[in-house]
């Protein structure tokens, strides 16, 4: 036997866009008013029976004339992308939809682009819920009214803003590769993300958000939602330790029944293991699994979809964003434990090679870091769950002899003891930290980029550089010791302390001073004309007025010129460059080869 079991839907966004909020307006609690600052601060999952959804948005929209075959919608309001990357099956997401809230003010943020980039990685489909239109200068709130009432009570200037904002919204996400529209104007919803602005203050728009997720799951969901009797599936959120009961996981099951007395198959920090359950916990619709105003009521059995809090013995060592799976009996067991492995051996990895080190706090964050970093081409050691070990600083100071840039840790939420960081810093490992996932890899990326860069800098410094000059007539000072003439930099860059050769690659002298107007520069560009100064030439017998000079580049600075640094010179110095080879490979046919 079957059943079309409700879309589970997860909420997303950058801190502070209201995520928490847009929720409580759908529920109509005050989660959001009771934490601290008002942000998310543990996992929730609130399931949102379709009669409470219909009269909701038939009260505000008249009558839905769809027959609407799913039985309801259950949201998970989680902190962030964190927890939404918990949410994870092989290849996918157990999200079947998401919800990016988006402030109507603020555009795509940091964050936003996080969540969006996880989305596309577990090609989860997605509707952005523009928040906030109510702090729009001039908007004139209509409390619960659909986004059509309110827009026709708006000031023509207030609808051009919001339709500014929007716009920039579109490009932005035009950017990150999704075409986008307000939901109003969109024909087809396979292609075309919908933007539904809302207010989660006063509740425009909200039905109209309600209307377009029922939608699309029932336009485009129909066969995912199906779910069968036998056996449960699901994921693993978070561990938490809950007074009487010892630790319990928070779960949602996206398949089957979950019943108490099941044996459940999960992943440890040991491995696969099984567990029995002992209690399962709900809230109560329209109510929230981590701040219900009742307690959790017990119940004998789940189905999906639902978020159930599961309660039974070993569940301290579970990790969180572990597959979930009802064992049938001791004949499918080995079948089961080898789905479990198989479904981490991609991201939990040791190997030889030279890699970074990844450590994270869950097994979804860990895969979404495994991931990006190969998506980037950045060679992994080791990747797993768990605080940084003594073991995990050798390593990484073994591969940094080998290769600088790869003896690293990247470590996402999670600790490393006093002693052992004492450790890594006299070995020289960094270690990259972050709460933000990508932003974690970026960093290191931009580091290795960065000192890759300082270096090259430096050594391009050090080298002597091509210039191309002219003795200019009627500018002779001073003959000899030191001779002092005036000259034109015709290509590159003349700085003092460089020998200069003629035409025939013979070397007259060395620059000691460089003058403008009678005081020292440090250097002078194709164009500029100055004052040279040198001790060993006598002008009229080693250098003649009207002479091309050349500044005797080192064979050595001028092979690395031609391979290495050939992009930094500027095209009147390449030019220079050449002529400089050119002149030596008559003597050196192979010269700077």
């Amino acid at each position: 036997m079957s059943w079309i079991r409700e879309p589970i839907v997860v909420v997303l966004g950058h801190v502070d866009h209201g995520k928490t909020s847009l929720l409580d307006k759908m529920r109509g609690t005050v989660v959001a008013r009771r934490e601290a600052g008002g942000i998310t601060q543990h996992i929730g999952a609130s399931h949102f029976p379709l009669d409470a959804v219909l009269e909701t948005c038939r009260r505000l929209l008249g009558e839905v004339r769809v027959q609407l075959k799913i039985p309801g919608l259950l949201f998970i309001d989680t902190p962030g992308h964190q927890v939404f990357a918990n949410l994870r099956k092989r290849g996918g997401s157990i999200a079947d939809m998401a919800v990016l809230v988006v402030d109507v003010m603020q555009g795509i943020q940091e964050q936003t682009v996080e969540s969006i980039q996880l989305l596309r990685a577990r090609k989860t489909p997605f509707v952005v819920a523009l928040n906030k239109i109510d702090m729009i200068t001039g908007w004139r709130p209509v409390p619960g009214a659909p986004l059509k009432d309110s827009l026709n009570g708006q000031a023509p200037q207030v609808r051009e803003t919001l339709e500014t904002r929007l716009y920039t919204v579109v490009g932005q996400l035009s950017n990150l590769g999704f075409q986008s529209d307000l939901y109003m104007r969109i024909s087809n919803f396979a292609r075309t993300v919908a933007i539904v602005p809302v207010s989660a203050k006063t509740g425009e728009g909200v039905a109209d958000l309600l209307l377009v997720i029922l939608g699309l799951a029932q336009a485009y969901m129909s066969k995912q939602l199906e779910a069968r009797e036998d056996g449960a599936e699901g994921a693993v959120l978070e561990v938490v330790e809950e007074v009487g009961l010892g630790a319990t996981v928070n779960a949602v099951i996206n398949n089957g029944v979950l019943r108490v007395e099941d044996r459940i198959a999960v992943l440890s920090r040991e491995g696969p293991t099984v567990v029995k359950v002992r209690a399962l916990l709900m809230p109560k619709p329209l109510d929230e699994m981590r701040d219900p105003r009742d307690r959790f009521r017990l119940v004998e059995e789940v189905k999906a979809s639902a978020g159930v809090k599961i309660a039974g013995e070993g569940l301290d060592k579970v990790v969180p964003g572990s597959p979930l799976y009802v064992v049938e009996s001791d004949e499918n067991l080995d079948e089961i434990f080898e789905k479990l492995r198989s479904e981490v051996e991609e991201f939990v990895l040791r190997t030889d090679k030279l890699g970074v080190i990844v450590k994270a706090d869950t097994l979804g964050t860990l895969e979404a870091m495994v991931n990006y970093l190969r998506e980037k081409g950045i060679p992994i050691r080791a990747a797993d769950i768990g605080d940084i070990s003594k073991r995990d600083v050798m390593e990484s100071s073994a591969v940094k002899l080998r290769e600088e840039f790869l003896g690293v840790i990247l470590a996402f939420n999670v600790d490393i003891p006093k002693e052992l960081e004492a450790e890594a810093a006299s070995r020289g490992v960094r270690i990259f930290r972050g709460e933000v996932l990508f932003r974690l890899v970026d960093d290191y990326l931009q580091w290795v980029e960065g000192t890759k860069e300082e270096r090259a800098r430096a050594s391009f410094e050090r080298l002597i550089k091509p210039a191309k000059i002219k003795v200019l007539e009627g500018f002779v000072f001073r003959r000899s010791n030191p001779a002092i003439f005036g000259v034109e930099v015709l290509s590159g860059e003349l700085t003092p302390h460089v020998s200069l050769m003629n035409s025939s690659g013979r070397v007259v002298g060395v620059v000691t001073q460089l003058q403008n107007m009678g005081r020292p520069v440090a250097a002078a560009s194709a164009g500029e004309r100055v004052a040279v100064s040198m001790r060993e030439p006598i002008v009229g017998r080693h250098i003649k007025e009207g002479e091309i000079l050349y500044v005797a580049v080192p064979e050595g600075d001028a092979r690395l010129l031609l391979s290495t640094f050939q992009d930094r010179l500027s095209d009147d110095a390449k030019v220079a460059l050449k002529e400089i080879v050119e002149i030596k490979r008559k003597a050196n046919p192979i010269w700077a080869m």
